[in-house]
């Protein structure tokens, strides 16, 4: 969504995602080495649907809002706020909330109750996607600064 903003570069944006990519498969990796299980295993949980994809929506729009407002307001705050999110997430999703790619790619490598079939991987995803996307709009309506708004107001009175 930073890219989108065009906060990051497309370079700086594709680097960003190889790290996370790359964090969620040696995480899953170390925990799978903590409790002795296999360290590469492809999920065999399937998780699919419309319901399912509905709640990934829902739980990227909700993290991305949260990320976006809490940079807005409180820059400091946005890790607290994201692990929050993302422990509420987990309880009112069907999807438990994966919200975010890396995550779900990451948890297609693990046959554990968290895992993704990785054949489900492209719904969630795209799905993911939407829902950040929506947040990105929305979040950038409503956050716009006070002068924005001001303006936005006149324009619509003037075209009235």
């Amino acid at each position: 969504m930073f890219a989108l903003k065009r906060d990051l570069t497309p370079r700086d944006a594709l680097l960003y995602v190889a790290a996370q990519v790359a964090g969620g498969i040696a995480g899953t990796i170390i925990a799978h080495a903590m409790f002795a299980m296999p360290l590469w295993e492809a999920s065999l949980k399937m998780r699919t649907g419309g319901a399912q994809w509905l709640a990934e929506g829902v739980a990227a729009f909700g993290l991305v809002a949260t990320i976006l407002a809490g940079i807005r307001f409180e820059r400091t705050s946005v890790p607290w706020l994201v692990g929050l999110y993302i422990t509420a997430a987990y309880w009112f999703t069907s999807s438990t909330s994966f919200a975010n790619p890396a995550v779900a790619i990451a948890r297609s490598m693990t046959n554990s109750f968290s895992g993704i079939r990785p054949a489900d991987l492209p719904g969630f995803i795209a799905a993911e996607f939407c829902g950040a996307v929506a947040a990105l709009m929305l979040m950038s309506w409503l956050l716009r600064a006070k002068g924005e708004a001001a303006s936005t107001i006149k324009e619509a009175q003037l075209r009235a």
